[in-house]
């Protein structure tokens, strides 16, 4: 994380760095560090390995410019231990989900995916190691969509260029242009 933040001020990007435990509860916790948040008055908030359950109020607040990258493909496997619960389920196939953040725990509106096999010698730890490169090309693929003004979310569905999106998008050829592409008009999908 030090590295991440020298990062960041070398380029002139706002900081912050808290600690959960010098809180007395996690409502004070999300509001110092949303205070942060808000006064960098960010274009999108990406929580990629936060690993800590934020308010219901916070993430309500901020739902229309919040992601979050999961290991797994939602709906299955919400929450922690993503990647023992899948080879436990005898799944055969496993991923990653990056999806809008709503007040729900790993519920909101999944916006693209990427899948990696299960293979039959397949530990927690070998899946974790295999799907993160693939977790950091969905992740990075996503973001760019969102800074192109290309997506969004409403009534519980995204939205891709204000049309309905009716499945998440998937990593095709290392990126998500050619599922774009499908949605074009004129295209079928």
């Amino acid at each position: 994380a030090a590295l991440a933040l020298d990062l960041a001020r070398a380029h002139a990007i706002p900081t912050q760095a808290l600690r959960p435990r010098d809180f007395s509860s996690r409502e004070d916790f999300d509001g110092a560090l949303f205070s942060g948040i808000d006064a960098a008055a960010p274009d999108l908030i990406v929580c990629a390995g936060f690993m800590r359950v934020l308010s219901a109020a916070v993430v309500a607040a901020h739902s229309q410019h919040m992601i979050n990258i999961h290991p797994s493909l939602l709906p299955r496997h919400p929450g922690l231990d993503t990647h023992r619960r899948a080879l436990a389920a005898g799944d055969v196939e496993h991923g990653a989900s990056v999806h809008f953040m709503i007040p729900a725990l790993d519920a909101g509106p999944v916006i693209a995916q990427t899948h990696v096999a299960i293979g039959s010698n397949d530990t927690p730890q070998s899946l974790a190691e295999r799907l993160l490169p693939a977790e950091h090309q969905l992740l990075v693929a996503t973001v760019a969509l969102f800074t192109r003004h290309r997506l969004g979310h409403a009534d519980g569905r995204v939205l891709i260029d204000n049309r309905p999106l009716l499945a998440p998008l998937q990593i095709i050829d290392g990126s998500l242009e050619a599922a774009l592409h499908a949605l074009q008009p004129g295209c079928k999908n």
